[in-house]
């Protein structure tokens, strides 16, 4: 932070007083009284005055800083018209006037009494009590001094009284000269000065420790007083304004930034918090706020906060987080199947996962979109970060729009106090699926292309975007190409879309990995209801009636119909378990053959037979690999393929 005090560089060096003696009698005076402040202050005597004295004062202030200085009238008005330094006057009191009005007594009648500014009225009133006679006269510079001797010598005046100025040009005119200072004055001169030091020096340790904090803050910071001239500035605000601290110092605000100005809040006393501001080319994050010392306003403070540096900050914090979210459950290990088209998405998905492109899953409901899409970003750089999903075809236009985007307060009737971030903020830094794209709405469409393209959100009623860093991972059963056809889904966002591409295939393409993905069901089933009479058994016969079905709703509709087998408890034991499949999934034996087939048990051996075959012709004609897929014993594999070769 940069001000207009070198007093804090001082700590612990004693005080610094430059006493100007311009006058051999002030200057005796002084040189008596210096040794006594040797412990507590360095005192130096200058011996020049006005333009000299000035000149050298500045070169000893740049060498070590000057605490205050001492002089003399003219001189020490001089001084203080042209340096920033405190002076200290040596003050003429009114004992040390009469003292002196007495000895000028002593040696005539003819008195005159000569001040630097104006005559003391305590003067004037003794004058006229006693009836004294006295002639009294003031000056403010050598010129008005000199010409002053000589009225008064003309006016046969013989003794004057005046400070040493005054008392040299009266005795070069002939007449007496009564010093009118004494030597307490001056100590008193000399104590006002160290006070006056000890007090600038606590003030500016305050200082310099406030300025030492502002200096580290990354927010640009700037404090004026009561005129808007600038006191201080940190470094970030130098950088803000284009110039140094040298160049700003003294200067109004208003007239260096306009846009910043503090008037206002000079004027007002307003405080204004965290407004959106434009200097220049650049927004910034603008607080204003008065100086309010002792129920008095004495300045204001101004800060200015880089949005983008927010931003940096969010993506650090959440950049800290350990653990994932909470709403990633799959890894691309649980995407299970052999079949050729899971191993080639597998494959894909595992690649996929180290690029940041877009990527689009096609795959009928069930069939495990989500559970990619949270592979995908588990196996990608950015499985520390945010998994948002969300299903574009559970909302209505209108709510969709606000979830995704987010929206200002007052933006619309109803809307939350203080906005609402969207969830492509919510996923900043992450990954955000987009389930059913395909039902986004053609306005929302357009919106969406933005983000892709710009990689920035709009929140409804804002009107300056912000910033996101996110994967997209978009995800669709329809038929993208032939909604484009009939103007219901966009081009250009289906390109944006489809820079990656992921096909997962129906369970009825898939009907060789049914065992496996029944027995996986079957043992997350029985940890979720432990006291369930579901058999392996079963879940065997409805792989095999299975064979034969189509599974509308692929994947998904085998968890459910395995979690309906879970949820019995007692079924007859008389009955089979082909039976108990039939009472309980009814479904699955809707497209059977009718009664007329000839044998209904012939007809189940024979499709029995065809999947054992298929299976043992994917394992090579291993048959205990056939078995382990199967989920039956070596026994009955051989029993059942021994009755159907029989029956061929």
């Amino acid at each position: 932070m940069a001000t207009a005090s070198k007093q804090g560089r001082l700590v612990g060096v004693p005080p610094r007083i430059v006493a100007v003696g311009l006058l051999h009698r002030l200057r005796t005076m002084l040189q008596e009284l210096a040794p006594s402040y040797r412990d507590v202050a360095s005192v130096e005597i200058l011996e020049q005055g006005f333009d000299a004295a000035v000149a050298r004062i500045r070169e000893l202030h740049a060498e070590r800083p000057i605490d205050a200085l001492v002089a003399a009238g003219s001189n020490g008005a001089y001084l203080r018209q042209h340096l920033e330094l405190p002076v200290v006057s040596v003050r003429v009191g009114g004992f040390d006037v009469m003292r002196a009005l007495a000895r000028a007594r002593g040696i005539s009648s003819r008195i005159a009494l000569v001040t630097h500014g104006a005559v003391p009225d305590e003067v004037q009133l003794f004058d006229e009590l006693f009836s004294l006679g006295i002639e009294q006269r003031s000056y403010r510079s050598e010129e008005e001094a000199r010409d002053c001797i000589k009225e008064l010598r003309a006016k046969g005046i013989e003794v004057v009284v005046a400070p040493g100025l005054v008392v040299d040009l009266a005795e070069e005119a002939g007449m007496h000269g009564i010093f009118l200072y004494s030597t307490d004055a001056v100590r008193e001169a000399l104590d006002d000065a160290l006070e006056v030091a000890r007090l600038a020096r606590i003030e500016a340790s305050k200082r310099d420790r406030l300025n030492t904090i502002l200096a580290h803050l990354h927010d640009a910071v700037v404090a004026v007083d009561a005129e808007e001239r600038i006191e201080s500035v940190n470094l970030a605000m130098e950088r803000l304004l284009g110039q140094p601290a040298t160049q700003l110092l003294g200067r109004r605000l208003s007239e260096v930034a306009s846009e910043l100005t503090l008037m206002p809040t000079l004027r007002e006393q307003r405080t204004e918090i965290d407004e959106l501001q434009k200097v220049g080319a650049q927004s910034l994050i603008v607080s204003r706020l008065p100086i309010i010392e002792q129920g008095t306003q004495t300045g204001a403070v101004l800060t200015a906060k880089d949005p983008d540096a927010i931003q940096r900050v969010d993506r650090h914090l959440r950049t800290q987080r350990e653990r994932p979210s909470r709403s990633v459950r799959f890894r691309l290990t649980d995407l299970l199947g052999s079949c050729a088209p899971i191993v080639r998405a597998r494959t894909l998905a595992s690649q996929f996962a180290r690029s940041d492109a877009t990527t689009l899953i096609i795959g009928e409901s069930g069939t495990g979109k989500e559970l990619l899409a949270q592979g995908i970003h588990m196996a990608s750089a950015r499985a520390n970060q945010p998994f948002i999903a969300l299903n574009c075809a559970a909302f209505p236009e209108s709510l969709l729009e606000s979830e995704l985007f987010g929206y200002e307060e007052g933006a619309f009737t109803g809307a939350r106090r203080g906005g609402k971030i969207g969830l492509f903020e919510a996923a900043h830094t992450g990954t955000i699926f987009l389930d059913e794209i395909g039902e986004m709405p053609v306005s929302l469409q357009t919106r969406m292309l933005r983000v892709l393209q710009e990689r920035e959100v709009l929140r409804i009623g804002a009107i300056e975007p912000t910033r996101i860093d996110i994967r997209v991972i978009a995800a669709t059963h329809r038929n993208l190409e032939e909604q484009i056809a009939s103007g219901g889904f966009r081009r250009d966002l289906y390109y944006r879309l489809n820079i990656l591409r992921l096909d997962l295939p129906s369970l009825r393409d898939r009907l060789q990995d049914l065992p496996e993905l029944a027995g996986h069901v079957l043992r997350r089933v029985a940890d979720r209801f432990p006291t369930t009479k579901l058999t392996e058994d079963l879940v065997r016969e409805l792989v095999i009636a299975g064979a034969q079905y189509r599974w509308p709703g692929n994947v998904r509709e085998l968890e459910n119909l395995i979690e309906r087998l879970a949820t019995v408890r007692e079924l007859p034991s008389r009955m089979s378990a082909r039976d108990q499949l039939r009472q309980l999934i009814p479904e699955l034996f809707a497209q059977e053959p009718s009664a007329k087939v000839p044998s209904l048990a012939s007809h189940r051996e024979e499709t029995e037979l065809q999947m054992i075959e298929r299976v043992l012709a994917e394992c090579g004609g291993d048959r205990r690999a056939a078995c382990e897929k199967l989920g039956i014993g070596r026994s009955t594999l051989w029993r059942k393929l021994s009755r159907g070769r029989a029956a061929g």
